[in-house]
């Protein structure tokens, strides 16, 4: 059995899953939840995602030998905070934030220091939906997982979350902090930038109501994720607002050219703009029935 004692720090849709696939795969003993959302915490153990929870940090925590933070990017450093003291020097630590730098960062602010069992990562999957009852031991099949170790991280630790989510049917790549947050920032941060952002103006127009009514299954595709966890893309814009902002840049003085383009009524400009967009789509389509996801 990898993990004897396993705490989840918001067991939410990651952290949920994450107990969910780790039982299934005989990975772990017992599952001890916490979080703000007692109701959340009593259907959780209902479910048998979690054994028993505790709201206190310091306690959920207590005879751990792996955490998971699977809580906005807000929450970390207070959480952090909450884990000094109440962990043994071999604890395993690891979370599930989509943006690196600033978990890393709160880390090192609530230690003093990065601990040796500190192994940033960031599970490429999720849905719209949140809350244990939308959680699944399914959701990392084949599905890339990002480890992003410190300068701190020692190779034991590194292991053994390694493992634990290939465990749970993932792909575990590496990359630097640095690398990482410029990465999703314009994969993941920026398309969901673009779906808040034209759901947000849109309800604004006067005709809103017919606007949404008569939306087409391709507004319904791409804005879908526009019904992510508000809180939780704040946070994530804020952290990794750097990256972020460099994106938005580039797409913003693409969208620019476009509109000119439009305007001039320039349908060679066009089709070579719609060509070319395609052709790298559908690239990006074929390489990925190809690969193990």
């Amino acid at each position: 059995m990898l993990i004897r004692r396993l705490a989840v720090i918001g067991v939410g849709l990651i952290g949920g899953s994450l107990a969910r696939a780790l039982r299934n795969a005989g990975e772990v003993g017992e599952i001890i939840g916490c979080g703000r959302n007692r109701d959340n915490l009593e259907r959780g153990v209902e479910l048998g995602v979690i054994d028993g929870f505790n709201q206190d940090i310091g306690a959920a925590v207590s005879g751990a030998d792996a955490v998971f933070l699977g809580i906005p990017l807000g929450a970390m450093g207070a959480a952090f905070r909450a884990l000094r003291g109440c962990i043994a020097e071999d604890t395993l630590i690891t979370d599930g934030g989509s943006a690196k730098g600033s978990v890393v960062a709160d880390c090192r602010s609530a230690f003093g220091f990065l601990p040796p069992g500190f192994v940033p990562g960031h599970p490429i999957a999720g849905t719209e939906r949140s809350g244990v009852e939308a959680s699944f031991a399914e959701l990392y099949q084949k599905r890339r997982v990002i480890l992003t170790p410190t300068e701190a991280t020692s190779d034991e630790a590194l292991d053994k979350v390694e493992r634990m989510w290939r465990a749970c049917g993932a792909e575990v790549t590496r990359m630097s902090i640095e690398h990482h947050d410029e990465v999703l920032a314009a994969t993941s941060h920026l398309p969901h930038m673009l779906a808040y952002s034209l759901v947000d103006a849109l309800a604004q127009m006067k005709e809103n109501d017919e606007i949404f009514r008569y939306a087409a299954g391709g507004f319904r595709d791409f804005t879908r994720i526009a019904s992510s966890n508000p809180v939780m893309w704040r946070d994530i814009c804020v952290a990794n607002r750097a990256a972020l902002g460099a994106a938005m840049d580039v797409y913003i003085a693409a969208m620019k050219d476009l509109a000119e383009t439009i305007r001039q009524g320039d349908g060679e400009r066009l089709l070579e703009v719609f060509s070319r967009a395609k052709a790298a789509r559908d690239r990006y389509i074929d390489g990925a029935l190809d690969s193990p996801e």
